[in-house]
């Protein structure tokens, strides 16, 4: 095993994947030459070529539509989106082409399309380069979402995405690209997309999160272990597929729930999870879902620290949950 962090796990999939697959093809603004804002698609172009990594226009609706045509002529591309923010003008392409094409043909087409972009809050980069807006694609059919929050998890969901059949927004917490590290499998590693990763096992509190707050949670996870409660860390690195049933099991071993999103909260993918535990597992519940988010504002620069779910924050949650 390697040591990494997540960049380098995402940059480490995307040569073995290309590696394994000749009809893998990487593009997006700036991917080639410069390896990408953050550096993810590094290498690339030297070692494959013009013709499978190249630089695009700033114009994502078109960088989503090549995506699309490619993919239905038999290619498997991978188009980067520079940060999350910038992918509303390739609205329309992700959500009504490439996300029905399966349906709209009956089956007889897919579009086994990559939309990698980083995404999130944390490094200070104001309202135009720092949304969560994954409920966004959770909402609409025919799409998956992932979301990785470990340098493993980020190679091997990666991977699965690009072996996929079906378009996948793979987003990559930018928050975490330099700050989380960890041992990543050499070689060729798939980790089958919907299924959740058990972070840590308690028995009062369910913590649920994606990306950049599986940290957070942890964190918040530690200190209430000094007050005398063990709360269970669920990590659900894809929201479509979603793990439902290591949900529910996760909420029957502990009677109690806490999400936590950096997203919005009105409408955030935290009220579907609340949803789906009121509906399927309200018999084991000892007191009210908590949500813990961003809010509904938008993104700002000067108080970052404020809007993002801090361990502080999650903790409380976990206290009012137990106190109820």
């Amino acid at each position: 095993m390697a040591t990494l962090n997540l960049l380098q796990a995402v940059n480490d999939a995307l040569f073995t994947e290309m590696r394994r697959d000749e009809r893998v093809v990487v593009f997006g603004e700036d991917v080639a030459r410069a390896g990408g804002v953050f550096r993810t698609t590094d290498g690339l172009l030297k070692e494959f070529g013009e013709a499978r990594v190249f630089d695009t226009p700033l114009a994502e609706s078109g960088i989503i539509g090549i995506g699309v045509g490619m993919a239905l002529y038999g290619l498997r591309p991978v188009a980067e989106i520079q940060f999350l923010d910038f992918i509303y003008p390739g609205f329309d392409q992700i959500v009504n082409e490439a996300a029905k094409m399966r349906y709209r043909s009956g089956g007889q087409f897919t579009c086994p399309m990559v939309i990698r972009a980083p995404y999130g809050g944390g490094i200070r980069g104001g309202h135009y380069h720092s949304q969560s807006t994954e409920a966004y694609f959770a909402h609409t059919s025919g799409l998956k979402v992932v979301i990785p929050s470990t340098p493993a998890d980020a190679k091997g969901l990666l991977a699965a995405s690009i072996r996929d059949p079906d378009p996948v927004i793979f987003l990559e917490p930018k928050h975490l690209y330099r700050s989380a590290r960890g041992e990543v499998p050499e070689g060729e590693h798939v980790e089958p997309l919907g299924r959740a990763r058990l972070v840590r096992r308690g028995e009062h509190v369910t913590l649920v999160a994606w990306g950049a707050m599986v940290p957070v949670c942890e964190r918040s996870a530690e200190e209430a272990a000094t007050e005398g409660v063990q709360v269970e860390v669920l990590d659900l690195r894809s929201l479509v597929p979603l793990d439902v049933d290591a949900l529910l099991a996760s909420v029957a071993r502990t009677g109690r729930l806490v999400v936590v999103h950096e997203a919005a909260r009105t409408a955030g993918f935290g009220a579907e999870v609340s949803a789906l535990v009121a509906e399927r597992a309200i018999e084991y519940l000892e007191a009210p879902i908590y949500r813990v988010t961003g809010y509904d504002t938008p993104f700002p620069f000067a108080l970052e620290n404020d809007y993002l779910p801090t361990p502080a924050r999650v903790l409380d949650a976990v206290r009012q949950a137990v106190r109820y």
